[in-house]
């Protein structure tokens, strides 16, 4: 006997926190970034990322775990791990503000790894603490924070990280300069219907993404109706389901490019692909650049390194 799969969980609440998935792009340790507004990713969110952000024009109110306050240009707050928030600007209907928000997005073992193994890197676990209920940065901290916040845009690689280690270091350097804004946040939106059945969806895609991943293989992880879980997926994710598998499929292919002399065609293959023509349409999407220049490219950097020798 065969039964029909239910969806059996009421939908998402308006006030479940949708789950943003950060991609870094190739060879990034952490994310910069730069959204207009309005902007799909801009709603009542949260990651497992560190996100520091500016808003750069505008004002509004924005939502930090259980604060709500107003906001104006200038406004540079840092959220810890896994707390919600969003910017919520005044505007006319139709009116937009182009590149309103400008941040950064860094995963915890980066600043283990800076607390751990750099003692002048002390002050920044103060700081973290902090960030779990959110920080709003002000004085010169916060000035001199915009200006390297916004250069980064035009910088790269190893400068680029410079400039973010220079920027940890200024935030935690003068704890009377910032403010913490919630009060329970760390609690909210962690176990919610939603957020558990996305977590065991998120585990089952991760583990099995190179392989032949199907859309109804992922809705029977949720129990749910296949056009169900594509609807909850997009909410809760802000990407639809092939989008995420082929980014993390992507990204995989950029570490063995990189770090590898494996052929194109074989790569191809080991991520999950089932055709060279479809690989290389994807890969460019994501990375707007061909397989085979990616891995020049990371040739070429390696090469020019002291002690280093480009790969045969």
């Amino acid at each position: 006997m065969t039964h029909d799969r239910l969806d059996v969980t009421p939908s998402p609440s308006p006030n479940d926190p949708a789950l943003e998935i950060i991609l870094r792009g190739p060879g990034e340790s952490f994310r910069w970034a730069k959204h207009d507004y309005p902007h799909h990713l801009a709603k009542w969110h949260r990651h497992p990322e560190y996100e520091l952000h500016l808003v750069t024009a505008g004002r509004g109110r924005m939502m930090i775990g259980d604060y709500v306050g107003p906001f104006a240009e200038g406004c540079l707050v840092l959220a810890g791990p896994n707390l919600p928030h969003n910017w919520i600007s005044d505007l006319a209907p139709g009116a937009s503000l182009p590149g309103r928000d400008v941040l950064v997005q860094f995963d915890a073992a980066i600043t283990d790894t800076l607390v751990k193994g750099f003692s002048e890197f002390a002050d920044l676990q103060c700081l973290l603490r902090d960030a779990a209920f959110g920080v709003e940065f002000t004085g010169g901290t916060a000035e001199g924070a915009r200006r390297k916040l916004c250069a980064m845009e035009h910088e790269r690689g190893a400068g680029r990280l410079v400039s973010f280690l220079s920027l940890l270091a200024d935030l935690a350097s003068r704890p009377e300069e910032r403010r913490v804004l919630a009060r329970c946040a760390p609690s909210l939106g962690l176990h919610t219907s939603a957020s558990r059945r996305l977590d065991r969806v998120i585990a089952f895609i991760t583990e099995r993404y190179t392989s032949d991943i199907s859309l109804s293989d992922a809705a029977a992880i949720c129990n749910m109706e296949v056009t169900a879980f594509s609807r909850f997926f997009k909410h809760q994710t802000g990407h639809n389901f092939t989008s995420y598998v082929n980014r993390l499929r992507v990204q995989q292919a950029c570490a063995l490019l990189a770090g590898s002399d494996m052929p194109v065609t074989q790569i191809c293959y080991e991520v999950g692909y089932n055709n060279t023509a479809n690989f290389n349409r994807q890969f460019h999407a994501v990375c707007q650049q061909t397989p085979s220049a990616y891995r020049d490219e990371a040739r070429r950097i390696r090469s020019s390194r002291p002690g280093e020798t480009r790969a045969a």
